[in-house]
């Protein structure tokens, strides 16, 4: 988006800028406006590991060469650049996210599954289109924060609390919207913390807090010379004058939007509030029962939950942060394939207009294509998925495709330019809140899938209910029998 249009050229552009000021600036400039650095021309805004990063590319592309990072250069698009630049994203895929997907699916499922489903799992993981076309497309780097998340989620289902501190850490130090999975790891660590005997717990409250403490002090040692450099950081990192939300998000602020003017009746300052506020009270239910629950199964659809909800009602939204929900929900595929399946194909179409925009509609359609054969898999009829809740699923995505195909063949009416935008904004926010409800279900232990059929009572319940009325009837005749000949 943005290619060969000045001033600003684009998302492209903002990577390969970032990588010219890290290697040719000093650490403590990099967040700073400077006459070296201007923070309005695509201005450093992701934690000290994406700079670190950054700065990593940057030193090979000098290497390769110095034109591709020269200081001052501005909207360099030549291919020798694009080819570097997308050939570092692809190097992130097949040195960290693949491995990471192989050694999740792997490493955290029981052994008896089959080594035909995890290779499907793995697949349906890298193949995502959604960060396929992100990072690759609109061009982000989010493939490295997803798998440090997944590296720790991984680290947290086999008991390596320490190391699935650390891991987090380094993804929150990467991208700062890893905060949406914040809270569930939070709640699952103090909830078993509290279970703990109370030296157990003590000792191991201070090996989780020194691994944290460290980890940050680590990486932001080069900015924490003075209250005004962390400051020109952390302003950066959350910059609140971006406003509530970027373009047609598929969020419930910019579905209500057609109602409820909330940028023309609120400021900037007051809608954070409000949506701190309501953010706030909607996380509460998962966050609470993760506490008094800390499982492994509860804390991944806590981390779905707590996403989805960020992504909901939370302030400054982008189309591309629903990946955070999506990445967590396709590890429970096993569990809830139609529902993880139908979430990855919304996700993608909830992005339409940005992928358009970016160019990418035939990428789009040949990934999400791949994907679809390869999820048929998981699509099929099971005991878990009744025929309304597979009809549902198809009358969605028949839907979904109608909006698509109109969004590209029809051109918007003059006075409704957002026309298309709006409407799959609003048609993805409802789907999102139906998953929403689903997966926090999930995590109160409520089997959703028994609303779907009432003839699924299982059988042993059945019996169990059968005998308790044959017991009674019993009974009943008993104390008929024995009244009469009192009588």
């Amino acid at each position: 988006m943005g290619q060969g249009k000045p001033p600003m050229f684009g998302d492209f552009e903002a990577q390969r800028h970032w990588m010219e000021i890290t290697v040719n600036l000093p650490a403590e400039d990099w967040y700073k406006d400077t006459k070296d650095n201007d923070l309005q021309y695509w201005g450093l805004d992701y934690p000290p590991l994406t700079a670190y990063h950054m700065m990593i590319n940057g030193k090979i592309a000098r290497y390769i060469n110095p034109d591709f990072v020269k200081l001052g250069s501005k909207g360099m698009e030549d291919p020798p650049v694009k080819i570097f630049m997308r050939m570092t994203v692809l190097a992130m895929d097949l040195l960290l996210f693949l491995p990471t997907a192989i050694a999740f699916f792997m490493y955290s499922q029981s052994k008896k599954i089959k080594e035909k489903d995890i290779l499907i799992q793995i697949t349906m993981l890298v193949g995502y289109p959604g960060l396929i076309l992100i990072d690759n497309g609109h061009f982000q780097y989010n493939n490295v924060s997803l798998s440090l998340f997944i590296l720790a989620t991984l680290a947290f289902t086999k008991k390596e609390d320490i190391l699935g501190s650390l891991l987090f850490c380094l993804a929150l130090n990467y991208k700062q919207m890893e905060l949406y999975h914040a809270l569930p790891f939070f709640a699952y660590l103090f909830g078993a913390l509290i279970q703990q005997k109370i030296s157990q717990g003590i000792t191991k409250f201070i090996s989780l807090s020194s691994v944290v403490a460290l980890t940050f002090l680590a990486l932001w040692l080069p900015f924490i010379s003075s209250a005004d450099s962390i400051l020109s950081v952390i302003h950066r990192l959350f910059p609140v004058k971006r406003g509530l939300y970027e373009d047609k998000v598929a969020n419930v602020w910019c579905a209500a939007s057609i109602i409820i003017k909330f940028k023309e009746i609120f400021s900037q300052s007051d809608m954070a509030i409000i949506c701190l506020v309501t953010t706030t009270i909607c996380l509460l239910p998962s966050f609470l029962h993760l506490i008094q629950n800390p499982t492994i199964q509860h804390l991944h659809y806590a981390l779905i939950n707590a996403a989805l909800v960020f992504f909901l009602f939370s302030f400054h939204v982008h189309e591309k942060t629903i990946l955070l929900a999506v990445i967590p929900a396709i590890l429970v595929l096993k569990s809830d394939p139609l529902i993880v399946v139908w979430f990855m194909l919304i996700s993608v179409f909830s992005m339409l207009p940005l992928l358009i925009k970016d160019g990418l509609l035939l990428p789009t359609v040949a990934t999400v294509g791949l994907f679809w054969i390869i999820s048929t898999h998981y699509v099929k009829p099971t005991k878990n998925v009744s025929s309304q809740m597979k009809l549902a699923f198809e009358l969605s995505l028949l839907a979904a495709s109608c909006i698509s195909l109109a969004t590209i063949i029809i051109p918007p009416p003059a006075r409704y330019p957002d026309l298309f935008s709006l409407m799959i904004a609003i048609f993805s926010c409802l789907h999102f809140s139906l998953f929403a409800l689903f997966f926090h279900l999930k995590q109160f232990d409520i089997d959703i899938y028994d609303f779907n059929d009432s003839r699924k009572l299982s059988k042993a319940k059945t019996d169990e209910v059968s005998y308790s009325l044959r017991h009674r009837n019993t009974a009943n005749d008993v104390r008929n029998r024995q009244r009469n000949q009192r009588h």
